[in-house]
């Protein structure tokens, strides 16, 4: 259970907040780890500057522990890796792959996105850590916009655990040190300091992981219980749509049976190819009652479900094959009515950035549109 959650939505340039604030944190706290995608934005924020800026961000990480744990698969070039290894910062690869430019189509990809600080603060969802999320990297590509969830209290524990599982695959380590699980009385002392604005103080939040060997998919899992078991509503954001069979059918059976279900999804996506694939799905769903927003003022990279003003989710995993069966992904499950309502009210926002399909209109976009959606949809299993 954590004992508050602060729903955290990164628009562009706002992704200066996130990294700010873990900056900040480090100052203030003694341990933080870290794992995520690591930009040439991150290396600048560690490494640029005068030196002078640069002792002052080290210091402030040597000042208050030894280690220093941060966890990344990324192409980013090794030196930046060796850089802060040379600073006393931990590194380690996950299931590294020959060739970085196919990282993103290999199978059991670690696709985490989490940081935890103190073993008491902890973030999750779609961000990474990228210059992208900064400023528009390339004029040619869209602007992201991505949501984040900032929880505290025991919940936080379920974070860690996933990162020191995965640390212990990539290092070889285990990590068993005081310092990283604090007491509960040093928890209650640092919350009570805490002022960072909060959604709900008491929210039951359950941390779900999933790896490619579990016998069963347990996020997917936990998506399809809530669409099945929703009364009123049922809204969902994904940057890509090439579902499973099982949560394809959720989807058109929670529809039939009247649930308001809204999916959103971007116009365009960062690869051609996986709109293409995408969006050889949304037939089967629109004709079934699903209502399908395409979001147009950027990339939407958000991975959110709300149900009923009583759960919300968020985290890594898109409505995807690779994140159900092939990635190692993580999500929050929120079971507070508060956090619902907030994340609703966000799903909204976005909605009058985006345009609904019809059945009618989508029957009548272009041959060459259709067969190229369906030659992609052969391939969706592998994107």
């Amino acid at each position: 259970q954590g004992r508050g959650i602060n729903v955290v939505v990164y628009r562009r340039s706002c992704g200066e907040i996130y990294i700010s604030g873990i900056i900040i944190i480090v100052r203030e706290l003694r341990v933080i780890v870290d794992q995520t995608y690591v930009g040439e934005f991150f290396r600048e924020v560690f490494f640029a500057g005068s030196a002078s800026e640069q002792r002052n961000v080290i210091g402030a990480i040597r000042r208050y522990r030894m280690n220093y744990p941060i966890f990344v698969h990324s192409d980013v070039k090794n030196r930046f890796f060796k850089q802060m290894e040379a600073e006393g910062i931990q590194v380690a690869a996950f299931l590294p792959v020959r060739f970085p430019k196919f990282t993103s189509k290999v199978d059991f990809r670690n696709h985490r996105k989490i940081v935890v600080i103190d073993g008491i603060i902890g973030y999750v969802g779609g961000m990474n850590l990228a210059e992208r999320y900064f400023y528009q990297v390339d004029k040619n590509q869209p602007v992201w916009r991505d949501t984040h969830v900032r929880i505290m209290g025991n919940a936080v524990g379920g974070l860690q655990r996933a990162f020191l599982s995965d640390w212990y695959v990539a290092a070889g380590q285990t990590i068993t040190d005081q310092v990283y699980y604090p007491r509960e009385e040093e928890c209650r002392k640092i919350m009570a300091c805490d002022r960072e604005p909060y959604v709900s103080r008491n929210a039951l939040i359950q941390i779900v992981t999933s790896i490619p060997t579990a016998p069963w998919p347990d996020i997917m899992q936990g998506m399809i219980l809530a669409l099945l078991r929703a009364r009123q509503y049922c809204y969902l954001q994904s940057p890509y749509f090439m579902p499973t069979e099982r949560m394809l059918f959720a989807l058109q059976t929670a529809a039939l049976a009247g649930v308001d279900v809204r999916l959103m999804i971007p116009e365009r996506t960062d690869k051609r190819f996986l709109t293409w694939a995408s969006r050889s799905f949304l037939h089967d769903v629109i004709r079934a009652g699903v209502r399908v927003y395409l979001y147009q003022k950027g990339f939407l990279h958000s991975k959110t479900l709300v149900c009923d003003d009583t759960l919300m989710s968020c985290g890594s995993t898109n409505i995807d094959f690779r994140s159900f069966e092939r990635n190692f992904e993580v999500n929050a499950f929120v079971y507070d009515k508060e956090a619902a309502l907030h994340m609703k009210k966000v799903f909204q926002e976005d909605q009058s950035h985006c345009r609904m399909l019809n059945l009618e209109t989508w029957e009548t976009r272009s041959i060459w549109c259709r067969v190229a959606e369906s030659s992609i949809r052969l391939l969706s299993p592998l994107l």
